[in-house]
């Protein structure tokens, strides 16, 4: 366990798998276990794989979705340019109570991460 996970609570973060990208806030890293601790904010789904500028994602909302606790090795910090244009689209409008699409997309991704991550070791 060398790694040093460098991550800050507030900081923005991104875990990416196939053509999903989740971005969530770090509220708490766990260094003696190496994971941190997250809240959900987004989940982008691109199409066919294709992560360029002319590919318009599919946005799912996770704010009222669960915490994650999570290996610090597999996120990366989330880039200003990257998450600011959908932040400001997913902050102009109300926050829904429950999003049973969005929770259903964040159940899929992590079940997806999850067998992946299993078939590597």
């Amino acid at each position: 366990m060398g790694l040093k996970c460098d991550f800050q609570p507030r900081q923005i973060v991104c875990l990416e798998h196939q053509n999903t990208s989740l971005y969530a806030e770090v509220i708490q890293v766990v260094e003696s276990r190496q994971v941190c601790w997250v809240r959900p904010i987004l989940l982008l789904e691109y199409p066919q794989g294709d992560r360029t500028f002319l590919a318009e994602p599919l946005s799912y909302d996770l704010r009222p979705t669960v915490d994650l606790l999570w290996s610090c090795a597999l996120f990366r910090p989330a880039l200003d340019t990257e998450i600011l244009p959908y932040l400001t689209d997913l902050f102009a409008t109300p926050q829904q109570e429950s999003n049973s699409l969005a929770r259903e997309q964040l159940n899929k991704f992590i079940v997806q991460l999850w067998q992946a991550q299993n078939s590597e070791t």
